[in-house]
C-alpha cells in the first residue's frame, strides 16, 4: 500500500506521538536487502548480463551453417544457351576448417565444357583450410573469443553498478537515521524547556523567582520549538529521499508507512576492520577487472593483427560423385576430385604492420591506465581508512565529553534548586549538552558512511553483507 503525507501532516504526527512509543522499525539490513532485490538499478544492472549473452549468441552466429543457391539461365532465338544451377551448404568450424557440400546441374547448347556435369547432376563434398594467414586465428574466431571476454566483463559492469547503488543507498539511510536521532534530541530539548517553564512559572506565582525568569524560560520554549520544526523538515526531506530507493515486487515505487522509523544510531556496533582483506579486495575491484578484460580483448586483436602479416594460403579439396554412395569408395587425390590452392600477400605489409603497431600501442596505454587506476583505488582506500579511524577517535572523545557535560548539567540543576545558580546557566549547560549530542549523531553517521566508502573503494558493495 502506498502512503504519501505532507510535511505538516508528518510533523503533527511526530509531535503528537511520543517517539519512544513507535513499534515500526526499518533496520539498515532490511532496507539494503529490499534495495538489492527490487531497485530499478538492480534490474538495469542485470541487463548487462543479457547484453553479454546476446554478444555471445551473435559471435557464435559466425559459425552457423550457411545455405546458398543460384540459377543462371539464357534463352535466345529458341535456343537454350545454358541453364546453370548450383546449391550448397558451408559449415565453418572453430578449428578454422570450412566444410562444404555442393550440388550442380548444368545443361545448354553453349555451356562451357568445364561446367559439364552428368544429367543427374554432380555432388561435391570437401573442405577448405587456411595454412598461412588464418591458421591459428581468423576474424570469426577472434570475434567469438572477444565476445566471451565481453560476457565476462558484463558481470563486472553489473558489480560496478551495484557498488554505486550500495553506497548511495547507505548514505541515504544513515542520513535518514541521523535526522531521526536529531529529531529525538530536539524533542527532548523542547520537553525539558516546557517542564522548566511550568516550574519557573509556578515559583514566580509563589514569589520565589522574578517575572523576568518566566520570560527567559518561555523564550527557550519558543526557540526550541522552531529548532524542532527545522529538524522535522530535515527528517521529512530525508524520508522522501529514502522513498526513492523503495520499490515493490511489481516494480512500482512505494513510500514508507506512517510511523516507520530507522534503527537507533548507537545500536549498531563499530566495525572491526581487517585492512589486509580490503587491500587484497582491490585487486579484484570491478574497475581493475574491466581494464584486465580490455587487455585480454586487445591481446586477441593483437594476435589477429599479427596473423595478417602471414601470406594467405588456402587449400581446397572436394570429392566429386554422381551419387552419395560414391563417397564410400573415393581415394584422396586418385580420381573424381577438385583440388586448389590460393596464395596472396601484400609486398610491403605497411597496412598490416601499422594495424599491429597501433594495437600494441593501445596495450601499452591500457597497462598504464591499469597501473594508475590501481594506485588511485589504493590511495582512496588509504584515505577512507584514515577517515574512519579519525571519526572513531572523535566519537570516543565526544562520548567522554558528553558524560562530562551531563555531570555539569546535573550539578548546575542542584545548585539552581538551592538558589545558588541562575536560569541562564542552566540553559547554557543544556545547550552545550544537546549541541554535543547533535555533533555526536553527525559523527556516527559520518563513521558509518566512511565504512561504506571503504567497501565501495574495495569494490565489495553488497557482497558478503
Amino acid at each position: 500500500m502506498k502512503y504519501n503525507i505532507g510535511f505538516l501532516g508528518l510533523f503533527l504526527l511526530l509531535i503528537s506521538t511520543p517517539l519512544s512509543a513507535q513499534d515500526k522499525t526499518l533496520s539498515f539490513d532490511q532496507f539494503m536487502l529490499w534495495v538489492q532485490q527490487y531497485h530499478p538499478v538492480v534490474k538495469q544492472a542485470d541487463l548487462f548480463l543479457a547484453f553479454g549473452k546476446q554478444e555471445m549468441r551473435k559471435a557464435r552466429g559466425g559459425f552457423d551453417p550457411y545455405l546458398y543457391g543460384s540459377i543462371d539461365e539464357k534463352q535466345y532465338d529458341e535456343k537454350e544457351y545454358y541453364n546453370k544451377r548450383e546449391g550448397g551448404v558451408l559449415i565453418p568450424t572453430v578449428a578454422g576448417v570450412e566444410f562444404q557440400g555442393i550440388v550442380e546441374q548444368n545443361r545448354g547448347t553453349y555451356l562451357n565444357p568445364e561446367q559439364s556435369v552428368p544429367n543427374n547432376g554432380l555432388y561435391a563434398v570437401g573442405a577448405a583450410v587456411n595454412i598461412g594467414n588464418g591458421l591459428f586465428i581468423d576474424k570469426r574466431r577472434a570475434a567469438l573469443q572477444q565476445a566471451k571476454i565481453y560476457n565476462l566483463a558484463s558481470v563486472e559492469e553489473r558489480r560496478q553498478r551495484l557498488n554505486l547503488l550500495y553506497y548511495e543507498a547507505t548514505v541515504v539511510y544513515w542520513k535518514w537515521a541521523g535526522s531521526y536521532a536529531d529529531l529525538q534530541v530536539h524533542e527532548e530539548v523542547l520537553r525539558l524547556a516546557k517542564v522548566r517553564f511550568e516550574g519557573v512559572k509556578g515559583r514566580f506565582e509563589q514569589g520565589d523567582l522574578p517575572a523576568i525568569d518566566t520570560v527567559e524560560a518561555y523564550t527557550q520554549v519558543l526557540n526550541r520549538s522552531i529548532k524542532l520544526q527545522k529538524a522535522g523538515y530535515v527528517y521529512f526531506s530525508n524520508t522522501q529521499e529514502l522513498n526513492v530507493f523503495l520499490w515493490d515486487e511489481e516494480e512500482k515505487p512505494i513510500d514508507l508507512e506512517p510511523l516507520t522509523f530507522p534503527q537507533q544510531l548507537f545500536k549498531s556496533a563499530s566495525q572491526e576492520l581487517n585492512k589486509e582483506f580490503y587491500y587484497e579486495a582491490v585487486l579484484d575491484h570491478p574497475e581493475i577487472r574491466l581494464i584486465d578484460y580490455d587487455l585480454d580483448y586487445l591481446d586477441i586483436e593483437r594476435r589477429y593483427k599479427a596473423e595478417q602479416l602471414k601470406p594467405k594460403i588456402k587449400l581446397k579439396y572436394n570429392f566429386l560423385t554422381e551419387t552419395f554412395g560414391g563417397l564410400q569408395q573415393f581415394g584422396f587425390l586418385e580420381n573424381n576430385y577438385k583440388f586448389g590452392i590460393q596464395v596472396a600477400t601484400p609486398l610491403l605489409l605497411r597496412k598490416e604492420r601499422g594495424d599491429l603497431g597501433i594495437t600494441r600501442t593501445k596495450i601499452v596505454d591500457v597497462n598504464y591506465k591499469r597501473d594508475l587506476k590501481f594506485e588511485q583505488l589504493s590511495a582512496k582506500l588509504r584515505k577512507v581508512f584514515n577517515e574512519y579511524e579519525v571519526l572513531s577517535r572523535q566519537l570516543n572523545i565526544f562520548s567522554q565529553n558528553i558524560q562530562g557535560l551531563e555531570s555539569l548539567l546535573k550539578g548546575e540543576r542542584i545548585k539552581f534548586d538551592l538558589g545558588e545558580s541562575s536560569l541562564f546557566l542552566i540553559n547554557a549547560r543544556e545547550t552545550s549538552l544537546f549541541d554535543s549530542n547533535l555533533i555526536n549523531n553527525a559523527l556516527y553517521v559520518d563513521l558509518i558512511i566512511a565504512y561504506s566508502k571503504i567497501r565501495t573503494a574495495a569494490g565489495l558493495g553488497f557482497e558478503d553483507l
